[in-house]
């Protein structure tokens, strides 16, 4: 089964989406015993068969150096790397002052009129 034809099939704690796998040697889905009107209870439960649940191999990053060999050959332009860096500073500085202007409307939202 392929993770397109059940999108719904998540992990209830960190949302991640889980793939069914089959099990190897159960070729059909275990049948539900009719039920069948006995006279006597039986005293014990039978035991119910538990099949085995085949474990799923973990995504692997691929290692640093495969991904960072394309890179390998490139010469670094300082120029461009200033620029780059000057835009991501002015970014932040951008980002930090709208917070600042959240949190003090915020504030001055919460705060109650007072009577003079």
């Amino acid at each position: 089964m392929s993770r397109d034809s059940h999108p719904g099939v998540q992990c209830p704690h960190c949302r991640s989406h889980l793939a069914l796998v089959p099990v190897p040697g159960n070729s059909a889905p275990a049948a539900v015993p009719a039920a069948v009107p006995d006279s006597a209870p039986d005293p014990v439960p039978a035991a119910v068969a538990v099949p085995p649940v085949a474990a799923k191999e973990e995504w692997q990053p691929p290692p640093v150096g495969e991904v960072l060999a394309a890179y390998a050959g490139r010469v670094k332009d300082s120029a461009t790397a200033m620029r780059g860096a000057a835009r991501v500073r002015d970014s932040l500085n951008r980002a930090r002052t709208a917070a600042a202007q959240r949190r003090a409307a915020q504030k001055t939202a919460r705060q109650t009129p007072k009577s003079a």
